[in-house]
């Protein structure tokens, strides 16, 4: 298949052989398992239990709270200690309301929904109702509620499944070793979901630099219809959808528009393999496997765990620390975000823990911007970035609009190859939360504008009919007084 360039881009050191080489490993489960309502993009989810409800595995624990929105299940049996606040597993360091649950060691499932059979001829719509039933995320990072996900083919007319395997993030080998060791499953779970989005192929994208599962894939796919596994090259971000998008097809997604748009869908690996186990089995989202590594971890791994486990559980399980980090960061080292404390769960979307040392982060003092404009040369985007960070500091927030920040997928690049360690990539994001509250804000302004409008107008509407009643009552009145008059005048009064 061939393959179009992709502007930009750096080459970090992936340090990815810590953790690609050794099989995946199981948590033994925890004394205490913390479920966030929380965990993926849109309205968090409600409790539907109590305090001191004993529970069964795969068992809902609370229900969607929207359209957009994923339910919570029941990673195993026991009981649910209390419901509360707790920490989230956030930068911010803020709590959310979160399910405690103790579990009992029996392991005890629930009822599940059955089996749907021959899913690559179900009704689509069967499909987006069990992958909504059981929770499914995107796994990537990004937690967007994948039937929501699935039903761009009811408005979009699509022909690929990009199955996301590229992995770009140094570390992070989660996908790397599902690929490796359950391709059949993915692929399987990938047809299921190209059938639901009405896509006639399926493309997998894989990094060059991981050769072991593009060979195991590629096995998997020969004799499966329709289905292309593609490497693609190792320059981060090439994981990016819309820039993977660009590769494969070698066109590129407008600004503020989907990937949809141009007939292409993107999920990741690992969400594949969670869909094809809630529709072949009924099996809700329970667990996930995380890549514990970083220098300051005695023996970095890639752990299978329940949702709902702690950070200082699964790295507990990999040895502990050798030293303290100078950084814990959920997710991989570009795009991810520092944690507050070891003390939050493992969530839907978090793909990597990493305890960084201070010589593996990328922190150093800011010096002056010396305009060499290497942060130009290399952004995925084509952005210019010590324009925008010029209008930034200045408050100029439209400034760095017209240059196109919104366009900004906050890759880091630029950041990391800054020579004077200027992190440019917190000034974009900074003016893009100025931008969307600005937005939202004119949103807010607009609906209440046109509140006031049809306010005003039913008020204009009711005098109207106000001023139409009492004309017509005073018509009514006059022409009663002139009968009466008539009537008083007499006949004689006609000669």
């Amino acid at each position: 298949m061939k393959l179009f360039p992709v502007r930009g881009g750096v080459h970090p050191d992936y340090r990815k052989e810590k953790t690609a080489a050794a099989a995946i490993v199981a948590l033994p489960l925890p004394q205490a398992l913390y479920l966030p309502l929380q965990q993926h993009i849109g309205a968090p989810a409600e409790a539907v239990v109590q305090a001191g409800q004993r529970v069964l595995k795969g068992q809902l624990l609370a229900q969607a709270g929207g359209p957009v929105s994923a339910p919570v299940h029941a990673p195993t049996s026991g009981l649910v200690a209390s419901i509360g606040a707790m920490m989230a597993p956030h930068p911010s360091g803020l709590s959310q309301p979160t399910i405690i649950l103790e579990p009992d060691g029996r392991e005890e499932w629930a009822a599940l929904p059955p089996p749907i059979s021959d899913p690559l001829n179900a009704d689509p719509a069967l499909i987006r109702a069990r992958v909504a039933e059981c929770g499914i995320v995107g796994m990537g990072g990004a937690t967007f509620p994948s039937a929501v996900k699935l039903a761009l083919g009811t408005e979009h007319k699509l022909d690929i499944l990009l199955l996301n395997g590229a992995e770009c993030e140094p570390y992070l080998t989660c996908d790397d070793r599902l690929m490796r060791e359950r391709p059949e499953q993915i692929l399987d779970g990938a047809r299921i979901m190209a059938h639901a989005l009405g896509a006639a192929r399926v493309v997998v994208a894989i990094e060059a630099n991981k050769p072991e599962a593009l060979d195991g894939m590629a096995k998997a796919a020969a004799t499966l219809e329709g289905v292309t596994v593609v490497k693609v090259p190792a320059q981060y971000p090439m994981g990016s959808e819309r820039h993977l998008v660009q590769a494969i097809t070698g066109r590129e997604t407008p600004a503020r528009k989907l990937t949809a748009d141009l007939g292409v869908v993107v999920h990741n690996v690992a969400t594949a393999q969670a869909v094809r186990e809630a529709v072949r089995f009924g099996r809700p989202l329970l667990s996930r496997v995380v890549t514990v590594s970083g220098a300051a971890v005695a023996r970095p791994a890639n752990v299978e765990a329940p949702l709902g486990a702690l950070v200082s559980d699964l790295i507990d399980y990999c040895g502990g620390l050798v030293t303290p980090p100078r950084q814990v960061v959920n997710g991989g080292p570009m795009m991810g975000q520092p944690l507050p404390s070891l003390a939050v769960p493992v969530v839907k979307g978090m793909s990597g823990i990493l305890a960084l040392t201070a010589a593996e982060t990328n922190e150093r003092p800011s010096e002056p911007c010396i305009r060499c404009g290497t942060c130009v040369t290399i952004c995925p985007c084509g952005l210019v970035p010590v324009e925008m960070a010029a209008f930034i500091r200045k408050e100029d927030m439209d400034g760095a609009a017209r240059l196109g920040v919104q366009d900004c997928v906050s890759c880091g690049s630029c950041s990391y190859i800054c020579p004077a360690h200027i992190p440019l990539v917190h000034f974009f994001n900074y003016a893009k939360g100025r931008l969307a509250e600005r937005a939202l804000e004119a949103r807010r302004t607009d609906r209440v504008r046109q509140l006031v409008e049809v306010h005003n107008s039913r008020l204009d509407k009711l005098a109207a009919e106000r001023a139409a009643q009492a004309a017509a009552v005073a018509a009514a009145e006059a022409a009663k007084a002139e009968a009466a008059k008539s009537v008083a005048a007499g006949p004689g009064d006609a000669s």
